[in-house]
């Protein structure tokens, strides 16, 4: 009896949000039974059918050609606390993740960001200002995912062809060393390496890359 009460209860309270809200409310009502019907108590976790995707977290870019450029300019205090903001876990944004550009002297949308080799026999691992971006998000968050991404490619590597493809190998070495670089020089732990920003990707060139990685890391 208290059973077919309660029932006839939830019943009026739908009906009465329903008339309050007029059509929308109408349209609204099987999600309006699945939350008054749903029965009390703990929420039961069944992973019967298998795991769906893992949260990685919220992340954050600077790419794009000087997306963050001026950050590095900003006179202390106000620039420490806009990195608090960004990366201090329980506070402001909380940044779970940062993703630089790996520059590639071309323009880029907002602007160019230098490359770590003008030439191929040029290594400079001090250009720009993505190295000291990561170095204060580690600081603030040691646990947080670096990602690199090239948004474009220095035009040696094409040997004469605005491609990167057209040496695999030597694509797949002008990254990894930005990868060897970014711990080398700053000890910073690269943990995901995209392929080419918002471009078509290369099947072989992703195996030469992997299996590079593979050897020198």
């Amino acid at each position: 009896m208290a059973e077919m009460l309660l029932s006839a209860s939830q019943q009026r309270r739908v009906k009465a949000m329903t008339a309050a809200m007029g059509s929308a409310g109408r349209a609204a009502v099987p999600l309006l039974l699945c939350a008054l019907l749903a029965p009390g108590g703990a929420y039961v976790l069944d992973d019967s059918d298998g795991l769906g995707r893992e949260f990685d977290g919220i992340g954050g870019v600077s790419g794009g050609g000087a997306t963050s450029r001026l950050l590095v300019n900003y006179p202390e205090p106000y620039r420490s606390q806009i990195l608090d903001y960004l990366f201090k876990p329980n506070f402001g944004a909380s940044l779970h993740i940062l993703k630089v550009e790996i520059g590639g002297d071309g323009q880029t949308t907002d602007g160019t960001e230098p490359s770590h080799m003008h030439y191929a026999l040029d290594e400079n691992y001090f250009r720009g200002y993505e190295w000291w971006l990561m170095k204060e998000a580690k600081k603030r968050n040691p646990n947080i995912t670096l990602i690199g991404l090239p948004w474009s490619f220095p035009g040696w590597l094409g040997k004469g062809f605005n491609w990167p493809y057209v040496n695999l190998q030597l694509t797949a070495y002008y990254v990894v060393t930005w990868i060897v670089g970014a711990k080398r020089y700053h000890d910073l732990d690269i943990d995901y390496i995209g392929i080419w920003n918002e471009r078509s990707y290369n099947v072989n060139y992703i195996k030469v890359c992997t299996t590079l990685i593979s050897f020198c890391l």
